[in-house]
């Protein structure tokens, strides 16, 4: 095949080898618009996984790069006076140009044709190329001539930041966090060679402005820098390579996606590679990860599927399939690193001690978890988990156990859980005339015996016309408060956890089946007149429900008061206001749902006025020793409906009213939702409202394990971490857990001691048996 890769960096460099190695017939030409040696970036630096897998393909190249690298295992913090150093990382620095260098002769070694100092336009060019490799980077010329068949995405993102060099030699990948009058700036340090480190500094838009760093020439900019991070460079001074410019060296980072990778022009194959295709923030250091995994999987599937002209069609969309899975993953996990990073000074430097810093810096992208940083310095772990104990007020086992963050206590007002561990809220619809019976007291007994420090029945609606189907709890009678007396002392008397309860009403979701009937789809008989905050209905074949008057409101906050009076009367430990999922107050805070025009509708606060109504009149009779939660919906999923930013507005009425926790679920607004599952999908707005409004939150969604948890907890995202659907599977979830990490303190009820020994030891004997396998 004649290929022609248009771009030298390290994708159409490594392609070229790569394929010429496996196949030296192969036709390749590697053209780049630069000089051999010309390069505009200092060092680069990736995984050890990356070199692994690069003396896979090419040991020879491997070699080469190993002899020229620096590794590093250690991470240090420079914040608020302290240093703090961490281990077991693993990563690989080297010189931009000295890896293209050695690229370079490698492709020169195995027959690859280089052409330097060639600006290529068009692909065109190259009209006798059975495929030609787009590697022209970010602002690929090829992919713009053809964006309406690669639609890319760019977003261009708010922080500034400059790449610049210092002959002060680091041993450790090194994050400087300075603050000045303005706001807070950070340095992302490395070492790459004998005599050089990366320094990139990175701060706000607004902090940028505030110094005046728009209107400074690159030196100016390049002294302001050396002047704010003086500390840490004892004396040497920061570098550019990046002359050429005009004006400010000061960047923004484009986040790019494509939404497809490959086109066949009438004549050749096209496809993208490397920065042309996507992009990924150096918070995590993986654009050149990104770029040889590129070309390491292309290869693989022309192996696969054969080094043939006919095969290219399906060997590009082999390719696409599988590099989209794992760039998406990558990306994702720089998008939270970016996002860590673009909100540390308003969300996180002012509040958190340097410990706990540390550790949210560590976990921002997600990708390493609690279990994960003790498999990389186990000594430094459990010194932060004796801290986070101590600040937690957990005293240590008897034999000396530190217990993991999510099984320190918690208090809120005069309420104190033993662990961070919740069941949530979830419809059962096996009530009888909103009356619980012996499934609810089993179902909520069991997972009270089985760890969780708090269990809440589904949401309770307080009147008949509250419920979404007939199956819902109530609490609006006698009967329904007897029997849910008998709940609530089963698990106050039988097991060391406390109970809530969540109240709400229905509104527009109301009157329908239970769920496995037919999930939201209307009651053919038997069901009630709805109101909403707006006379539309949740489907187009649902019932249409009235828009509230002031006499609905006035009797609402009248049902939901005296619900509040029985759930005070039977003891519950905790109250949570239902203000998500697109039922009654819900609907009042949406943009989507409520289309008011008068005192109800428009603006935030007007949207809240109603919900904020009815959280003044429970308080007023909730006990005071006891707190009050509120559930909303912190992202409706859909164009012009509530984003994290106006939930973040509303957590901080609801705080100011006097809830003590915001509880962070999203969607279920409306069903044209478009939600973007995934692992702790929800977290990000839990951990947005607890630091930046400082309020308590519970972290709900995909949690699904102790590290799952344990991270939430240790890095402040949430107080309290709702876990659903495992709780289903298994009403034993925390014991389990507990079990699983290997934490012994975590008391099993005295009847099902027994079993502890024999479930800690088939651990064991599964671990054993999996490790020979």
């Amino acid at each position: 095949m004649r290929i022609v890769c248009i771009g030298g960096g390290p994708a159409g460099l490594y392609f070229a080898l790569l394929m010429k190695r496996q196949h030296p017939e192969h036709q390749i030409t590697v053209v780049e618009r630069n000089r051999a040696f010309d390069t505009f970036g200092w060092g680069v630096v990736f995984s050890d996984a990356t070199m692994q897998s690069m003396r896979q393909w090419d040991p020879e190249t491997a070699e080469a790069i190993e002899v020229s690298f620096n590794h590093w295992d250690d991470i240090e913090l420079v914040f608020k006076g302290r240093k703090i150093r961490t281990t077991g990382h693993g990563f690989v620095g080297i010189g931009r140009r000295k890896m293209l260098n050695i690229l370079q002769d490698r492709c020169l070694e195995l027959g690859v044709e280089l052409l330097f100092e060639r600006d290529v336009e068009s692909e065109a060019e190259f009209a006798d190329a059975d495929l030609i490799i787009a590697s022209d980077g970010v602002n690929s010329r090829i992919r713009n001539k053809y964006a309406e068949v690669f639609q890319p995405d760019m977003v261009v993102r708010p922080n500034r930041y400059i790449w610049l060099g210092t002959n002060k030699l680091f041993d450790a990948f090194t994050f400087d966090f300075q603050r000045t009058e303005h706001g807070w700036f950070q340095s992302h340090i490395y070492r790459f060679d004998d005599t050089t480190s990366t320094f990139i500094v990175e701060t706000t838009d607004d902090v940028y402005k505030a110094h005046g760093l728009d209107r400074m020439d690159q030196q100016q900019s390049i002294e302001f820098c050396e002047k704010l991070f003086s500390g840490t460079l004892d004396g040497h001074s920061l570098m550019t390579n990046a002359r050429h410019q005009r004006g400010s060296a000061w960047l923004n980072f484009g986040r790019l996606i494509c939404e497809k990778w490959s086109h066949f022009n009438g004549n050749s194959h096209v496809v993208l590679m490397g920065d042309s295709a996507h992009t990924a923030h150096f918070a995590i250091g993986s654009g050149t990860k990104l770029a040889i995994d590129d070309a390491i999987e292309l290869t693989r599937q022309f192996d696969r599927l054969g080094h043939d002209k006919a095969q290219i069609s399906a060997v590009l969309a082999a390719y696409e399939d599988v590099r989209r899975v794992d760039v998406a993953r990558i990306q994702n996990a720089a998008r939270n690193a970016m996002e860590w990073f673009e909100v540390v000074g308003t969300r996180y430097a002012d509040t958190l001690e340097p410990e706990q810093f540390m550790y949210s810096m560590l976990t921002r992208s997600q990708r390493i978890s609690h279990e994960n940083l003790r498999l990389r310095d186990k000594v430094w772990l459990e010194g932060f988990e004796r801290w986070f104990a101590e600040q937690a007020g957990a005293e240590p086992a008897a034999n000396g156990t530190v217990p993991p963050p999510m099984f320190t206590p918690f208090k809120l007002r005069g309420l104190t859980l033993r662990n961070r561990i919740v069941v949530s809220p979830m419809a059962m619809y096996s009530a009888t005339d909103g009356v619980p019976g012996d499934f609810h007291l089993v179902h909520l007994g069991a997972r009270a015996m089985g760890g969780a420090a708090l269990v809440f029945p589904e949401m309770t609606c307080v009147s008949p016309d509250a419920r979404i189907t007939p199956g819902c709890l109530g609490l609006w009678n006698d009967d329904q408060q007897q029997a849910f007396q008998r709940i609530v002392d089963f698990v106050h008397h039988q097991t060391p956890a406390k109970i809530g309860i969540q109240l709400g009403h229905a509104g527009r979701k109301g009157a329908t089946k239970l769920a496995w009937e037919g999930i939201d789809q209307p009651l053919a008989e038997g069901g009630w007149p709805l109101m909403s905050a707006s006379a539309l209905p949740y489907l187009a074949h649902s019932q249409t429900p009235r828009e509230m008057t002031r006499e609905d409101m006035d009797r609402v906050i009248d049902d939901f008061v005296q619900a509040t009076e029985r759930a005070r009367d039977l003891g519950f430990d905790i109250l949570e206001l239902h203000a998500a999922h697109g039922y009654l107050l819900s609907s009042f805070l949406s943009p989507l749902t409520n289309r008011r025009t008068d005192g109800y509708g428009g603006e935030h606060a007007a949207r809240a006025r109603f919900p904020l109504e009815v959280f003044h009149a429970i308080r007023k009779v909730w006990p005071e020793d006891k707190p009050i939660s509120v559930r909303l919906s912190t992202h409706d999923w859909l164009e012009g409906g509530n984003t994290p930013e106006d939930a973040a507005i509303f957590a901080r009425m609801f705080k100011e009213a006097g809830a003590d926790m915001i509880d962070c679920s999203s969607g279920q607004v409306v069903k044209e939702e478009k939600p973007v599952y995934g692992r702790l999908f929800q977290t990000p707005f839990s951990d947005k409202i607890r630091n930046e409004i400082q309020v308590p939150t519970i972290a709900v969604g995909a949690i699904s394990e102790a590290d799952h948890a344990n991270s939430i907890i240790a890095a402040g995202r949430a107080d309290l971490c709702a876990v659903a659907r495992p709780h289903l599977a298994d009403p034993s979830f925390v014991l389990h857990e507990a079990a699983k990490i290997g934490y012994d303190a975590q008391p099993w009820p005295k009847q099902y001691h027994s079993a502890r020994g024999q479930y800690v030891n088939n651990l064991a004997r599964a671990a054993t048996t999996a490790g020979k396998s």
